[in-house]
């Protein structure tokens, strides 16, 4: 740490080389923070805050950054969504100062968010669907033939809350556009604040992806596991996948016989149960076959609760 003293000697021969450095000087002297320091601090010395004229500066900077803040993206500050604040203390007769980096309301926010999203996990799912953006009334408010199915994810959240990881989850059924995988984002991204990690699958893309990783099988091994694992899982649009015998038994199967009556699984589909057991039961390889069909349903009819999300195509289309 640099003695005080030659602190002070060169703020001085600065002061004499540069115009006006004994003007801001004073600025600063006179500044909120010197102010605010003074009256925290009422034996605090001129002479102290002279010493720690830099320090004086860079918070003084800094607050008037945040005082007019133009957002995290384009923070000013040295260190991004932190500013500079000073604290005092008498030591050996003498007065130090001392200066720390704090985070701001933004960056603290910013920081909840990033814990919020690694705890889920999204497989081809627009990212946007995870963002903090909900607000319950207007999700209500947006088309109120929706509002019944809000209130029930609105219940299943609280009850999760009040009862923990339920073993049951929900069926969103419903039209293009009702917004199914919005619902499911909030309630995934409600229940991530209450520590519960969460996976959402986009279950076209995934199933075409599945077909690749059988020359993968550790990648598809991790792949399975987290979605084995995690405390709730959403498949997305189920019942819009081109499905092979070998990923409806092995892959979506395997999954499902896991997670049946000890973690919840979530869905969203244009189909009602009946149209999607229809859909698991024929393949282009195999053809038709009902039990199989069946098989799966009786790991998906017994563990859900059908939510209907009626109301307009909120795409536009």
């Amino acid at each position: 740490m640099q003695p005080l003293g030659d602190e002070l000697r060169q703020w001085s021969r600065a002061a004499a080389r540069i115009p006006g450095t004994e003007q801001l000087a004073q600025q600063v002297l006179n500044g909120s923070v010197a102010a605010g320091l003074k009256e925290a601090y009422p034996g605090l010395d001129d002479r102290t805050l002279r010493f720690n004229l830099n320090r004086l500066y860079q918070a003084e900077r800094e607050s008037a950054n945040c005082r007019n803040c133009p957002g995290l993206d384009q923070c000013p500050n040295d260190l991004q969504g932190h500013f500079t604040r000073i604290s005092c203390a008498e030591m050996g007769g003498r007065w130090q100062a001392f200066d720390h980096k704090v985070p701001c309301a933004l960056w603290t926010a910013y920081e909840q968010q990033q814990q919020l999203r690694n705890r889920i996990t999204s497989f081809y799912v627009d990212e946007s669907v995870l963002k903090d953006a909900y607000a319950e009334q207007e999700m209500m408010e947006a088309d109120r033939t929706r509002a019944p199915a809000v209130m029930q994810i609105l219940a299943y959240v609280d009850r999760a809350k009040r009862e923990g990881l339920q073993k049951d989850g929900l069926y969103l059924m419903g039209s293009f556009g009702t917004g199914k995988t919005f619902l499911a984002g909030y309630l995934l991204h409600k229940l991530a604040k209450e520590g519960f990690s969460g996976v959402i699958v986009y279950m076209p893309d995934f199933v075409e992806d599945a077909k690749a990783l059988m020359y993968e099988p550790q990648k598809l091994k991790e792949t399975i596991s987290l979605m084995k694992e995690t405390d709730l899982l959403v498949f997305d649009d189920i019942g819009a996948e081109n499905l092979t015998p070998w990923v409806r038994d092995h892959v979506l199967g395997s999954i499902l016989n896991h997670r049946m009556n000890r973690k919840p699984t979530f869905y969203t589909s244009n189909h009602d149960l009946a149209e999607l057991e229809k859909h698991f039961s024929f393949t282009h390889k195999d053809g038709e076959e009902s039990h199989k069909g069946q098989r799966l349903m009786d790991r998906i009819r017994p563990f859900v609760e059908v939510v209907h999300v009626r109301g307009r195509n909120q795409r536009g289309g």
